[in-house]
């Protein structure tokens, strides 16, 4: 019982340190941005578009809050944390709703409608932001109606996405190593590879049941 007890905590400071640890990277990235210059790092290639207000807006909007959401999704999935203290784990996910629901989410959709890459880039962003906050909604409806078990298989879909903002960054930086592409279509595979491999892989951890740290 001491060793399960043992190898269930390393687990979990495991789990804990690597999001801490992305948590941190996606900090940093976001920091510049708050000098509010409008030709800081990524904005140089939005230069076409910065003037748009309501772009703009969201641009600051998702860059601010998303890294909350990364921080804060892990403890969702914490077994001891979710029931022996029921608590903290609602309001974690209270909060964790609401920023996905009304500030990431519909800010990241106003971003994908402008994503660089054309349609098919914009299609993948779309597409990622829409089931990104149905996936959060749906969650939380399940959970009114006392279905733990789909709650869980919902947030986990919720946050296998949330990581999509460490696997892009991840993709862009690995993948031109390995391969060889015209800049748009790298783009737009990068674009696709951020979120569906991680929505395979929580399928199929809630297929399995492996739904709690």
């Amino acid at each position: 019982m001491k060793a399960a007890g043992a190898y269930e905590w390393v687990r979990i400071a495991i789990a804990v340190g690597l999001v801490s640890f992305f948590s941190y990277l996606m900090l940093r990235i976001t920091l510049p941005y708050l000098a509010f210059e409008i030709d800081t790092d990524f904005l140089v290639t939005k230069q076409s578009i910065i003037h748009i207000r309501h772009w703009r807006y969201a641009f600051y909007t998702h860059v601010i809050t998303s890294t909350f959401v990364l921080f804060l999704g892990i403890f969702q999935f914490i077994h001891r944390l979710i029931y022996g203290y029921k608590k903290l784990h609602r309001y974690i996910g209270l909060v964790y709703l609401i920023i996905v629901v009304c500030l990431s989410g519909p800010s990241g959709l106003i971003m994908g409608i402008y994503a660089n890459g054309g349609i098919y880039a914009r299609v993948s962003f779309v597409t990622l932001s829409l089931l990104w906050m149905g996936f959060t909604a749906w969650a939380y409806l399940r959970i009114l109606r006392h279905d733990v078990r789909a709650h869980q298989a919902y947030m986990l879909r919720s946050y296998a996405l949330t990581l999509s903002a460490v696997t892009l960054r991840s993709y862009a930086f690995v993948l031109p190593v390995f391969v060889h592409m015209d800049g748009r279509d790298e783009y737009i595979l990068i674009a696709w590879l951020s979120w569906i491999p991680n929505l395979i892989i929580a399928e199929i951890l809630i297929r399995k049941g492996w739904m709690t740290l």
